[in-house]
């Protein structure tokens, strides 16, 4: 997976209309692949979301 299809799934993945499933065949790689590349996803989904709107308010360097 390139860090664009990381970054691309995990902002899909904070939507929880998309599932992992659906976000694996738009990508066209497998669940695990999601698992393996996206390792907050173990904690749940929430985790990932938490995650995703402290990264936005983080200032970039």
């Amino acid at each position: 997976m390139t860090e664009e299809q990381i970054r691309h799934a995990r902002g899909l993945l904070t939507d929880p209309e998309n599932t992992i499933t659906f976000v694996a065949k738009l990508l066209g790689i497998s669940r695990t692949t999601i698992y393996k590349y996206v390792p907050e996803l173990a904690a749940g989904r929430d985790s990932l979301v938490a995650g995703s709107a402290s990264a936005l308010s983080a200032p970039r360097t």
